[in-house]
């Protein structure tokens, strides 16, 4: 405990959740669990409509033991990935062509921001009619919900760059590859990453949208296979897989940050 001229200072907030910050995590699940419990017992729900922790537990390992989760989970991971890599860059590529070009972001963005007023639902069977109900269909959901928010980052990021380092590398006589390599792509970088985040875990979203309109396989599928059948406990177990994929996913990007903007840690220290 720390005084100051003989009054003790109480410590703050951030600084409770820094020292016993590693209890957080366990006592929130053990909270959800009981509180699950709870509403269980208190309103006398049947398991088709809330089934309680323990059944969840046992539909898992049923599961996974028939290769179902597994199978289905390895499927709607690829349709994500691939969305993913897709979407973020094709909306590097055209964020750079944006932010290069004041003639083409008038003439663009009207049409870029309008599109973002479709959603992705209505947008979806259209796909499935064009492409039909195997993974290109998933991959194209998954990119176009991605590449808005990577877009708009990838244009800021990169308008973002400090004109007077714009002025430094000219100066040196910077080709057009160098000033993209040392000075654009360093800057822009942080606000890219950030919208990398948050396609990750929309791209989750666009692949179970695209398997909820039309597939035979996927974590999609599942939930939709389980709601037929009243199975609502694979239901939660599939829904829980869909967040520990998205969390999964959003926790790379996370690592690929702290690697790639090592310096700026260091700098911050």
């Amino acid at each position: 405990m720390e005084f100051s001229l003989g009054r003790e200072i109480k410590p703050t907030a951030s600084q409770i959740i820094k020292k016993h910050g590693q209890w957080l995590l366990p006592f929130t699940i053990l909270f959800i669990i009981a509180a699950w419990e709870g509403i269980i017992h208190w309103g006398k729900l049947p398991p088709f409509i809330l089934p309680p922790p323990e059944m969840v537990l046992q539909r898992l390992g049923q599961s996974i033991l028939d290769g179902s989760l597994l199978r289905n989970t390895a499927d709607t991971l690829l349709e994500v990935v691939l969305g993913l890599f897709l979407g973020s860059t094709t909306a590097s590529v055209l964020g750079y062509l944006l932010a290069k070009s004041r003639a083409l972001e008038r003439t663009l963005s009207p049409y870029l921001v309008a599109s973002q007023a479709i959603p992705i639902v209505a947008v979806a069977p259209l796909l499935v009619i064009w492409f039909g109900s195997g993974m290109i269909s998933k991959v194209l959901i998954c990119a176009l919900i991605v590449f808005f928010p990577v877009l708009v980052n990838t244009v800021m990021g990169l308008k973002a760059v400090p004109e007077n380092l714009n002025d430094l590398m000219r100066s040196l006589d910077a080709s057009p590859s160098q000033m993209l390599r040392y000075l654009e792509i360093p800057a822009a970088l942080p606000v890219f990453l950030g919208g990398l985040r948050i396609g990750a875990t929309l791209s989750v979203i666009g692949a179970v949208v695209g398997e909820f309109v039309g597939a035979d396989r996927g974590l999609g599928f599942l939930i939709s296979v389980a709601r037929g059948q009243y199975d609502t406990a694979m239901v939660f177990v599939a829904i829980f897989t869909l967040i520990a994929m998205a969390l999964g996913l959003y926790g790379v990007v996370v690592l690929i940050e702290r690697k790639l903007l090592s310096w700026q840690h260091d700098n911050r220290k």
